[in-house]
């Protein structure tokens, strides 16, 4: 694989990401060692992932591994953590802030499958009608007659 052939792949891989839940600004570097040697980078700002084949001076990390995790990594085959626990990625700079906003990151396509999968088929219409409410007219007490009514009344 060449280095253009893993920007393409990767910037794919990361437009089919949903970045929505991420409010910040994120911007990590990848410098790729071995087969398809070079370094890209990945920025996250409004809600949008963007992959571009240069280096990026202002990032939060830097990340250094090979082409085929940086690949795992774009499609979420493995998580950030993994490769970096396991020491397949080595991240200089803010690693809790990458983490969580790799973290962030779930698929497009996943999402209407899931929702559709979990709808809940309509209730089923019956042609009997209920029967309307009665309405009734409620009668209003009469009303209280004061003292000098009824002393006006007593005297007559």
């Amino acid at each position: 694989m060449t280095y253009e052939e893993l920007v393409k792949e990767v910037k794919k891989n990361y437009g089919a990401l949903d970045a929505s839940g991420i409010k910040e600004h994120v911007a990590v570097q990848f410098n790729i060692e071995g087969e398809a040697e070079g370094a890209f980078y990945v920025e996250i700002s409004d809600s949008t992932v963007d992959v571009e084949p240069f280096e990026y001076f202002d990032r939060d990390a830097v990340v250094t591994t090979s082409a085929d995790v940086a690949l795992k990594l774009s499609s979420k085959k493995i998580s950030l953590k993994d490769a970096y626990d396991d020491e397949t990625a080595k991240v200089w700079g803010d690693l809790d802030k990458i983490l969580y906003a790799y973290d962030q990151l779930s698929s497009k396509a996943s999402e209407p499958k899931k929702a559709a999968a979990t709808k809940k088929p309509a209730a089923k219409k019956t042609a009997a009608k209920k029967p309307a409410a009665k309405k009734t007219t409620a009668k209003k007490p009469a009303a209280k007659k004061t003292a000098a009514k009824k002393t006006a009344e007593a005297a007559k």
